[in-house]
């Protein structure tokens, strides 16, 4: 297996939707970009939708558990033995109605951080040593304006308390970032997704700029901070 001298991009949760593009994306401007998910058929059908965009390879991952982790990094490293581009996406909305903290179960909240928010924490674990040595990284945090405490309110408990958490995580990490290393929150908004429903306002071409954007950033590109579209957002 080989990429070649290409730049080497990994995705989660990259089966589908705002991953799926962002793959599609990250190919068509020529990098071996691997995607990632629980599902092997999934995974599957993403492979022969993104091939004629570019150099795609595919790993199971489930970003909830260590060991899966372990697994892809140790394959990584073997197969690659670098990574330039780490985009977070995996995630999801948790039922968590009745939409109120004195109802809702603490172990709801519980998985969701599990999910959300330590799958990032993992995966920056591993990845961001590997591109603190090669001097050069990309790690792309997916976030979501219902963390932001500047906005907060109530409803979606569990979901923004995984976002906000993932906002801490940019923060502290990015911190810990070296050379031209560069790692960023990024809300898509609302995109027309199966996570996102037919009646949110924003397209999967509009959701992923912002990833992509940041996925790319030159050297003189910001660190550690939270953006929509390109442009800075409270935290």
């Amino acid at each position: 297996m080989s990429s070649g001298g290409s730049r080497i991009a990994l995705i989660t949760g990259a089966s589908q939707g705002l991953g799926l593009e962002t793959a599609r994306a990250l190919a068509r401007q020529g990098m071996s970009v691997i995607v990632t998910g629980r599902s092997p058929e999934k995974l599957a059908t993403a492979k022969a939708d993104l091939d004629k965009d570019g150099t795609i390879f595919t790993h199971e991952l489930d970003v909830a558990d260590q060991a899966s982790v372990d697994r892809l990094f140790a394959w990584l490293k073997t197969e690659f033995g670098r990574l330039d581009v780490l985009v977070n996406n995996a995630g999801r909305i948790y039922p968590d109605l009745p939409g109120r903290i004195t109802e809702l179960p603490a172990s709801t909240v519980l998985d969701a951080i599990n999910n959300n928010s330590m799958s990032a924490y993992r995966m920056i674990q591993q990845a961001l040593p590997m591109m603190n040595d090669a001097g050069h990284g990309r790690i792309v945090n997916l976030s979501s304006g219902l963390g932001a405490l500047s906005d907060m309110g109530g409803g979606t408990v569990a979901y923004r308390i995984t976002k906000t958490a993932m906002n801490a995580i940019t923060r502290i990490a990015s911190n810990e970032a070296r050379g031209d290393v560069k790692i960023n929150s990024v809300c898509p908004g609302w995109v027309r997704t199966n996570m996102g429903g037919a009646s949110a306002p924003r397209s999967l071409e509009q959701g992923i700029g912002g990833i992509v954007w940041a996925a790319t950033l030159p050297a003189s590109g910001p660190n550690g901070g939270f953006f929509r579209d390109g442009k800075p957002i409270d935290w």
